[in-house]
Formats: structure tokens, sequence, C-alpha cells
């Protein structure tokens, strides 16, 4: 099944803010594979397919370095069509030396990395969805050891050509000060389940039982801030909705429970309690 596409809601493009553009774009392109699809002097975003945009880069003047113990970025995680294509971009990363973790989430194969500022990026592929274990309303999940011999197997003797056309923006994970508004802002307001509960530190959120669409944890502590404008770090993040039906009812229970949204430059733009900033988008 096809988690990223109508009739769900799900993550389309994540933007960071950065301190060295061209080190950044350097970075994306020979060591994740992504391609150009539009560059200015301070800006850039990039893509898999060379037509949907997954990522933008922005270089603001007087960028400031990441903030520890803030709100803000987790990780993004790329979204892979195959297993094969996780072996692929595995010995690239090794061949490269890049420094890896790595987990078997049971309904996933996941590498976790950090680019040049301390942004957190995951590379995974999932497994069949007709194999994942549900309780009730919420999926079971692990943190186990990877299969990465078995893995590497898969694409022994196979070239890695950058990030594959089929490559989406599979979930985005974000800290926040609070669990509780959270639930209420993604829950109530945005329309996503939970999925998954790791005590009262982490949320797994989603639309149409995925396993997650969005992560949310309290791991930079319970009330930590946002950081300073300018901060490397996310930038915004957009939300895709089926059509403008959904999304107009969405923005009257954003209203309802008291979030703020406002229409700028014809982008539809919320805010979460935590201060990370979200496009509404179709």
């Amino acid at each position: 099944m096809n988690f990223h596409k109508e009739p769900h809601t799900f993550v389309g493009e994540v933007s960071l803010i950065v301190q060295d553009l061209e080190q950044s774009l350097s970075f994306y392109k020979e060591v994740i594979g992504f391609k150009v699809l539009e560059q200015s002097e301070r800006r850039a975003t990039l893509t898999a397919d060379g037509i949907h945009a997954l990522l933008s880069l922005e270089e603001p003047d007087e960028a400031l370095p990441k903030e520890p113990r803030t709100t803000g970025l987790y990780h993004f995680a790329l979204l892979l069509p195959s297993r094969e294509d996780l072996g692929k971009i595995l010995a690239h990363l090794i061949k490269l030396n890049i420094q890896l973790g790595s987990s078997d989430h049971l309904v996933s194969e996941a590498l976790y990395l950090s680019d040049p500022d301390g942004n957190g990026i995951e590379i995974y592929r999932d497994r069949p969805s007709s194999g994942w274990t549900w309780h009730g309303d919420q999926v079971e999940m692990a943190v186990d050891p990877i299969d990465a011999r078995g893995i590497l197997a898969e694409a022994e003797g196979k070239s890695w050509n950058g990030l594959p056309a089929g490559t989406v923006m599979g979930h985005i994970h974000l800290h926040v000060s609070d669990l509780k508004s959270a639930e209420e802002f993604y829950g109530k307001g945005l329309g996503f389940n939970v999925v998954s509960r790791f005590g009262d530190q982490a949320l797994f959120i989603s639309t149409g039982r995925y396993h997650h669409h969005i992560g949310l944890n309290t791991w930079n502590g319970v009330g930590a801030p946002a950081p300073s404008e300018n901060s490397v770090g996310l930038n915004w993040f957009t939300l895709h909705f089926p059509n403008e039906e959904k999304r107009s009812s969405i923005i009257q229970r954003l209203e309802s429970i008291g979030a703020t949204v406002q229409e700028h430059d014809g982008k539809i733009l919320t805010v979460d309690p935590s201060g990370n900033h979200i496009h509404l988008s179709l």
C-alpha cells in the first residue's frame, strides 16, 4: 500500500536552515544522492525524481549554529522503494566512511546519519504493511539490530546512482516541548491518529494506519524552548492533503482548538505549540 499519496495526509517537503549552502549541497548531492531542482545564491531545492521537491536548503544572513536542547527537527526520513535500494546506499555510505546508526523497527529497516550542520537524517525501507503487527490501533515497533549483511547482499554487484526516483519523504520526527499539547494539535487539529506510544516521552502518529508520518518526542526536555530565528535546523515542512475539502476541514479544526492559521504568498501556514512551522498543501 502507498501511504504517501491520497487519500492520506503525509509529509511532502522539508526545509532546513544551513550555515553554508555550498557545503550542504555537496553533502546532499554526493553523500545522500539528491539532484538539484532549483538553486539561487542562498537557497536550493532538491529532488530524487527531477520533478517533486523533497528537501530545500536555505542559508540566511548570519545563520547561527544548531542549538542544543531546543524544539525542532530530530530527523527527516527518506523512504526508499526497496531493500535493494537500501543496500546500495548502505554500501555507498560505508565506502565513504560515513558514521552511521541503524535499527530494525519491525515495520522497517533504517539507517541514521547527520548532515554537516548536525541535522538528523533517516534513510529507510518499509517491510510490507501486510506483515505489520497491530494490537488494536497500536502498531508494534522495536529498536533491534539490523541485518546489515543481508541488506548489503540485496545490492551485491549493483552500483549506486543516487536516490532512486521513487524516493519519498517518508516521515518527519520532531522535538516538542510538551506531548499533551502536541497530541491535541496534531490529533484534534490536524487529524492524525496515535499509532504508537513510547512511554510518556514519544508519540508516533499517522493517517491510514501507516506506522508513522510524524514522530514527536520530548527528548530535548519537557518545556524545551524553540530555537532562535536563523538557527540551523528545521525551517518548515509541508503536509499534503488529498483535496481542498479536506484541507478546509482541517483549517476549521485547527481554529477550533485555538491554533493560528495564516495565508502568506499563496501558502497556508500554521505553527505547532512548540514553534514548528507547517505549510498546509495540496
